[in-house]
């Protein structure tokens, strides 16, 4: 059965929809909004999910509208932005450095804005406001630094990567330099955020997701195109009248924000960059860098390991990193297996 139907537009534009690409999106869609409706009404006052969505239309209680609006609302929509942003973002690196750990994980992007954070809290004691600063800055730094260090008449995947890996692990020096000079509060303190956690997340961390995301997210999708091209080598991306450099460029700048801008909300959150896409791309079986696919997957991962950190574990809550980890570390297993049964590793 073919999944893919050409449609003509009026002024004779062809497009071709991939009609499995379209309902993996669709799915994965509602799982993020059923997910998300059960975590809204997960914690010490549980709430049905019936009651939130009245709550949600305006038709809940007092204290459901209370604890809803105010208090795991603005929660949800951090974590569906956070897991939306670094799904794309994972999705645009990989394609770039057309390489499936090329994710912002390997680069050392969440280990740079770790890096600004600890700086604010260890060396200044900074407010919660400040640390979130210091790691936007902290990733766009180390977005900066991976990109110069890895021009030579051009980016290559393979040097990106390379140059990425290395800037990973002297970040990762550093950030163990600054723990050790910590005292025992703002270690503590440290140690949560960089292990990435949506506890406490309000509406001062929704809007610059929301307004980052309304922006970039059409200017992506709008290069995704150039981006399918240039997967098939820059020399096949110029001859198809690909500006292959300013799209690179664009869509590389366009990754590190996405991914600075969600680790300051959240911490430096492992595995949704890395996993989502291939996740993505296992479902559509779509070539290509399936962005839109990877935004959603990205987004029901994060939603969705934030209620087993509440729930799995009894009356213990554990940072949604922790899960996240263990949940990409056992992927990443399932995978290196299949691979090997395959005969490609």
């Amino acid at each position: 059965m073919k999944t893919n139907r050409a449609l003509r537009t009026p002024g004779g534009l062809s497009l071709r929809l991939d009609v499995r690409a379209v309902v993996v999106v669709v799915l994965l869609l509602v799982a993020a909004f059923a997910a998300s409706v059960v975590l809204i009404g997960t914690g010490d006052f549980p709430i049905s999910p019936a009651d939130v969505l009245r709550t949600l239309a305006g038709n809940g209680s007092v204290s459901q509208e209370l604890i809803i609006h105010d208090l795991r609302l603005p929660r949800v929509f951090v974590g569906l932005l956070v897991g939306a942003s670094l799904g794309l973002g994972g999705a645009l690196f990989q394609a770039i450095s057309r390489n499936p750990l090329g994710s912002p994980d390997v680069l050392g992007l969440g280990q740079g804005a770790a890096a600004g954070a600890l700086i604010v809290i260890v060396l200044m004691g900074g407010t919660a406001a400040q640390v979130t600063v210091g790691a936007l800055l902290g990733g766009l730094a180390t977005g900066i630094a991976i990109y110069l260090l890895a021009w030579r008449r051009g980016v290559h995947g393979y040097r990106l990567v390379l140059v990425g890996i290395g800037v990973s692990a002297m970040l990762t020096a550093v950030n163990n330099y600054l723990l050790t000079r910590s005292d025992l509060t703002d270690a503590a303190r440290a140690v949560v955020w960089i292990t990435g956690t949506l506890d406490g997340r309000d509406w001062d961390q929704v809007w610059p997701l929301l307004w980052l995301c309304a922006v970039l997210v059409p200017l992506v999708l709008a290069n995704a195109r150039g981006l399918r091209m240039m997967e098939m080598g820059d020399d096949v991306s110029y001859a198809l009248g690909v500006r292959v450099e300013r799209v690179r460029m664009l869509l590389l700048v366009a990754a590190v924000l996405l991914t600075a801008t969600a680790t300051a909300a959240a911490g430096p959150i492992s595995f949704v960059a890395l996993t989502a896409p291939q996740l993505a791309r296992r479902l559509t079986r779509s070539p290509g860098p399936n962005l839109l696919a990877s935004l959603c997957m990205g987004a029901a991962l994060l939603v969705t390991a934030d209620w087993i950190s509440q729930r799995a574990f009894g009356a213990g809550q554990l940072p949604v990193g922790v899960v996240t980890g263990v949940l990409g570390g056992v992927y990443l297993l399932w995978l290196l297996v299949i691979e090997r049964k395959a005969g490609r590793i």
